[in-house]
């Protein structure tokens, strides 16, 4: 996800400060990965050198708050990134059929591979619903997407293991 047009469009309910940014993004898209102060202000940075943000301040007692508005350049950004649509990830070259490959090829069990790896799935997995059982819309919906892609990858690893010994005898020497 990219965290400039994020935080841009967050910026498009009006005017705020960086850490009501970072409040914002967090609560709503930082579940897991919650954005460093640093980084949102490096990034409000870039946004106003590239003129997609301006920065209003904010008269009082103390030192000086910026506020950071949206651009009509910082808008369009937006509106061009959503109307976007995001490229799917295939997963060709995955780093589980490169271990499950180089079992085969060093003679170690590849099956014990997909095994370990369906148990991690499966854990995921409970905790993925249970999450969404207790989240609220946001969460659910976050949590149906990464599940979706467990079941495949979970059919995937059962769709490996039917055909191990096919693929053994393709992979080794």
């Amino acid at each position: 996800m990219s965290v400039g047009l994020t935080l841009l469009g967050l910026l498009q309910s009006g005017p705020r400060h960086g850490y009501d940014l970072k409040r914002a993004y967090d609560e709503r898209f930082g579940h897991d990965r919650p954005l460093h102060y640093g980084q949102v202000y490096s990034t409000l940075a870039r946004l106003l050198k590239n003129g997609l943000v301006e920065v209003e301040s904010e008269p009082g007692d103390g030192p000086e708050r910026k506020r950071y508005a949206i651009t009509s350049a910082g808008v369009s950004d937006v509106a061009a990134w959503l109307g976007e649509p995001e490229k799917p990830e295939p997963y060709l070259q995955s780093t589980l059929y490169a271990k499950v490959v180089l079992a085969l090829l060093t003679g170690r069990d590849a099956t014990d591979v997909l095994d370990t790896q369906r148990a991690e799935h499966l854990r995921s997995m409970r905790e993925l619903t249970r999450r969404k059982s207790e989240g609220d819309l946001a969460d659910q919906l976050i949590c149906d997407h990464a599940l979706f892609h467990l079941e495949a990858d979970l059919r995937w690893l059962e769709l490996t293991a039917a055909r191990l010994d096919q693929l053994a005898t393709h992979v080794t020497p």
